[in-house]
């Protein structure tokens, strides 16, 4: 497949990219060497389930693995006891580990 078909796959359904310049110099040089890109997404488990929300970001990273890239999905115990307000006004209540854990857990079904 060649980059610009890959782009094409890996720009369909979003707003924002990091430079496309960028992008495509990373499939260049995979293509080079052979060696796929590695894509991680990271998530604070907070509550027992992912939602809707995220399912945008995994199908992303399922076409990336599509493409032959290595997908790593980071479950953030220690930062989601801390707590991170994400921009709201106001913290987050902190949890404790057995909570994070509990919740974790159902983020591997």
């Amino acid at each position: 497949m060649t980059i610009d078909e890959q782009l094409s796959i890996l720009r369909k359904g979003t707003v924002d990219l990091i430079r496309e310049e960028d992008l495509r110099a990373k499939l260049e040089r995979r293509a080079r060497t052979g060696k796929p890109l590695r894509v991680k997404l990271g998530l604070d488990p907070t509550a027992p389930d992912i939602h809707l929300g995220h399912t945008v970001v995994i199908r992303k990273l399922k076409a990336f693995q599509d493409l032959g890239h290595t997908v790593i999905f980071l479950i953030g115990d220690f930062t989601g006891m801390i707590g991170d307000p994400s921009g709201k006004n106001v913290t987050r209540p902190p949890l404790s580990r057995e909570e994070i854990n509990a919740n974790a857990e159902t983020y591997k079904r």
